[in-house]
């Protein structure tokens, strides 16, 4: 089920016959390679499995690839992508995972070409393709790429989307080219999304759409129909969605409030947003800075001169309101301090045992 914040609005597609649906099962199955490594890829590799598990499936997955491991969680364990993961959990063979450092490597490549591969798949692989890697697979390679291109070419187009405070966004199924996601668009999907929804809600959604977008129009990729009717991207309109900094978190309560909410969505989950406050004891005046993660907030509608000093903070109904430039503000509903986990805005103001907040 849709998430309530996100919509389907229409359905948008260059490509709409698939003549190789008549396909019998007799025929020799097409070769493809998937190439993903984030969870968001493993959502769409396992809607490749249960596809080529169908009696009248016309492609195998014939290898993966995907980064190499790597230290995650709070031990720095050294753990397969989940990609990789998933893969082995489906039971898929480990020697046909391959995990180069560099997509462009020598020995990779001479392995990668002996698998005879007619299609590649990609879905957030994270590795540049080179042309030597282009050149091998027959029908070519497609990526699924969460944005209506040629809108948000990039690696961050879900949170650049949200940060600009687009209404419209989605998922575009293209042919990869050595330029960055400027190649042939072969279908898309669009969303409206509303003001809540969060950059790994959103990925999420629209992955899950680029996977059924991908398997409805595998048939024509396969047998070559949907490269003559790929559009080409218009360079004029393209705009860049550039990786995303840690050094970007920091929230500067000058901005907008408009401004300050679109940057907490679009960096949830990684890298979070952040914010310093000045804590003042009304006893004996003393004060000190603290470090706070905003994760989640909303537009505070009420704020006039009569209700908030300039710099401020208050907490009313369930929320931290903090004044912001323009006169608008924002209301924080959920906190995390350094090394805590995370609590509502009534739980950290209780925590405050009658201290103030300002802005610095």
């Amino acid at each position: 089920m849709l998430s309530s914040s996100v919509m389907i609005r229409r359905f948008c597609s260059f490509n709409v016959t698939a003549s190789s649906s008549a396909i019998t099962s007799t025929t020799k199955k097409k070769r493809l390679v998937f190439l993903g490594s984030p969870q968001v890829s493993a959502s769409v590799l396992d809607a490749l499995f249960n596809a080529s598990a169908a009696p009248d499936s016309l492609f195998e997955i014939t290898a993966i690839v995907t980064q190499p491991p790597s230290g995650r969680d709070r031990g720095r364990k050294v753990m397969p992508s989940p990609v990789a993961q998933h893969a082995l959990d489906r039971g898929f063979p480990s020697d046909l995972i391959f995990t180069p450092v560099k997509a462009g490597e020598e020995a990779f490549l001479f392995n990668f070409k002996s698998l005879e591969p007619e299609l590649c798949v990609t879905a957030a692989y994270g590795n540049i393709l080179p042309t030597k890697f282009l050149n091998i697979p027959s029908k070519g390679t497609v990526n699924i790429h969460p944005s209506l291109l040629p809108l948000y070419r990039g690696a961050a187009p879900v949170q650049r989307a949200l940060e600009d405070g687009v209404k419209e966004t989605g998922v575009s199924l293209a042919y990869t080219v050595r330029k960055l996601d400027a190649g042939p668009v072969i279908a898309c999907e669009r969303v409206t999304i509303d003001d809540q929804i969060k950059a790994p809600d959103l990925l999420d959604l629209l992955f899950n759409l680029g996977s059924k977008l991908l398997i409805r129009e595998l048939p024509s990729i396969f047998d070559g129909s949907a490269s003559g009717i790929a559009e080409e991207q218009d360079d004029s309109k393209a705009t860049l969605a550039p990786k995303i900094t840690p050094e970007e978190s920091w929230l500067s309560f000058d901005d907008d409030a408009q401004v300050l909410h679109n940057k907490v969505r679009a960096f949830a989950g990684w890298p979070g947003t952040r914010a310093r406050l000045k804590v003042i004891d009304p006893n004996n005046g003393e004060s000190s800075i603290i470090e706070l993660k905003i994760i989640t907030t909303r537009i505070y509608g009420g704020i006039n001169s009569q209700d908030i000093e300039a710099n401020d903070v208050l907490f009313t109904k369930s929320s931290l309101v903090i004044p912001c430039g323009g006169g608008t503000a924002l209301e924080v509903l959920e906190i995390q301090l350094p090394g805590k986990r995370a609590v509502n805005a009534a739980a950290f103001w209780n925590g405050l045992r009658g201290q103030m907040l300002k802005k610095l």
